[in-house]
């Protein structure tokens, strides 16, 4: 026999036994009171969680990132000393305590000089080689740092830096932080999308572009160039479109009493994932559909139709930051130039430059023209860059190198025309403005209007940011 009164076995009760078992539930109560148009819990993608830290330069960013580490000896650094110095013995000053990711192919080998040829350009006599013509016409637009300094000289864990600011897996990455922090004004894709072009993905994978400790909603949605844009999105054969709407208010209203009897922060997530897949059975084919792009626009970036290619993927970045996308993230492979069988400084190395030159100068140049890229941050580069001295390989090649390596820069509130930082003679190290991941970060966020000591997330008893305890914004980039 039950010998509570009523008032005990009311208190008996949990708040959140309580809700789910009355006629009317907070999940009803949620459901009459969050619907909004497509604003439901958790629908909004991704929400936005606050403001600016201050009044933002960009809007949008862009990133190319060239997975494998592009030489920047190949490319924009030129180094008439190294080419003097050709085949002598690297000085064992500068490789005295060092360590490379292949320690018998560069200790005990010869200095390496390029043999491109280089010439200078635009209002700050950049330095830029024959295998980038295309990008030689976009340099009064660009910051070029040459003297970038990185902290790990593995390609998977050097990229996890790159991207999240640690060797650790588990850490959010920038795309994911910035999203988090400002939100996206994009309804009908992702707020982080990520385009691949090249052989293969980039080493370590989905971890670059993922959310850590963060909430799932902000990771980064890889698309496909042409064809289904996201596998299995397509509604299914003899399904109708108001059928479907049904079945996904269903799942959302269980989700709902789920997530009130849970309080599980992922439900929303689950929630927001129907609500855009939804959503993008339309956007997403629009997206993808070039042919509302003219002759003029395709033959600019070098699109060839329906062929999948890092040009397409330009095109569709531009596309991406017109519909409110907030962060596009490009990986193009593959640059890791040791020497050896597809991976030399020669033929290989040229083709791989011809694969990226036209469409990135020509994202810059379509931007501009449309008045984009005023809010749009354009970023260009690798992992780590390349060594002064080949590798005891079969044909030429360079080894990594942490200690200095060339990023460019355009639009978003960063100086046109400009270079920033320089090497030694040899390309070796940094001799003026070291400008570390920590620091790079710390700029990229500043320009989006994050403080990056401001933007943390506390995990495990820790407030965790992008820049961990580092980073000092680079002055000398920004306009």
């Amino acid at each position: 026999m039950n010998t509570l009164d009523p008032e005990d076995r009311l208190r008996a009760l949990t708040r959140r036994r309580f809700f789910s078992r009355c006629g009317l539930n907070l999940g009803g109560l949620a459901l009459a009171s969050l619907i909004d148009g497509r604003k439901l819990l958790g629908a909004e993608n991704p929400p936005r969680l606050t403001r600016p830290h201050f009044k933002p330069r960009a809007k949008n960013v862009i990133y190319l990132f060239m997975a494998g580490a592009p030489s920047q000896l190949e490319l924009f650094d030129y180094k008439p000393k190294l080419i003097e110095l050709n085949g002598q013995p690297v000085p064992q000053s500068l490789i005295e305590g060092k360590r490379f990711a292949f320690m018998g192919s560069s200790h005990g080998t010869k200095l390496l000089g390029t043999r491109r040829h280089f010439a200078q350009y635009g209002q700050a006599g950049a330095w830029v080689s024959e295998v980038f013509p295309f990008t030689s016409t976009i340099v009064d637009d660009l910051t070029l740092v040459h003297s970038c300094a990185a902290s790990l000289f593995n390609h998977a864990p050097a990229k996890l830096f790159m991207n999240t600011g640690s060797g650790q897996f588990g850490r959010p990455s920038i795309g994911a932080w910035v999203t988090y922090g400002i939100g996206s004004e994009s309804q009908d894709l992702p707020g982080f999308v990520v385009l691949q072009s090249g052989p293969r993905g980039p080493r370590g994978g989905a971890v670059n572009w993922g959310t850590g400790f963060l909430p799932t909603k902000y990771q980064g949605v890889p698309l496909r160039g042409n064809g289904e844009p996201i596998l299995n999105l397509t509604r299914p054969e003899g399904i109708s479109s108001t059928r479907q709407r049904e079945t996904v208010d269903a799942i959302r209203d269980l989700n709902l009493n789920r997530a009130v009897e849970t309080g599980d922060p992922e439900i929303q997530t689950r929630i927001a994932a129907y609500e855009m897949a939804y959503r993008m059975q339309s956007s997403a084919p629009e997206l993808i559909d070039l042919s509302g792009e003219s002759k003029a626009t395709l033959d600019l970036y070098g699109v060839e139709k329906e062929k999948p290619s890092f040009a397409r993927n330009c095109l569709l970045a531009r596309r991406l930051v017109e519909r409110g996308v907030r962060f596009v993230q490009l990986y193009h492979t593959n640059w890791d130039s040791h020497g050896g069988p597809g991976e030399n400084l020669q033929n290989d190395f040229d083709k791989v430059c011809r694969d990226v030159d036209q469409a990135q100068a020509a994202l810059v140049k379509d931007l501009k023209s449309r008045g984009l890229l005023e809010d749009t941050l354009v970023i260009w580069g690798g992992e780590f860059g390349r060594t002064p001295m080949g590798e005891n390989r079969e044909t030429a090649g360079r080894n990594h190198h942490i200690d200095a390596f060339t990023m460019w820069f355009a639009g978003g509130g960063v100086k046109a025309g400009h270079v920033l930082g320089k090497t030694d003679e040899l390309g070796f190290g940094v001799v003026e403005d070291r400008c570390h991941i920590h620091d790079i970060h710390a700029t990229i966020l500043h320009l989006m209007g994050l403080d990056h000591t401001k933007l943390t997330f506390r995990f495990q008893g820790r407030d965790f940011r992008l820049t961990d305890v580092e980073g000092e914004i680079i002055r000398g980039m920004l306009a």
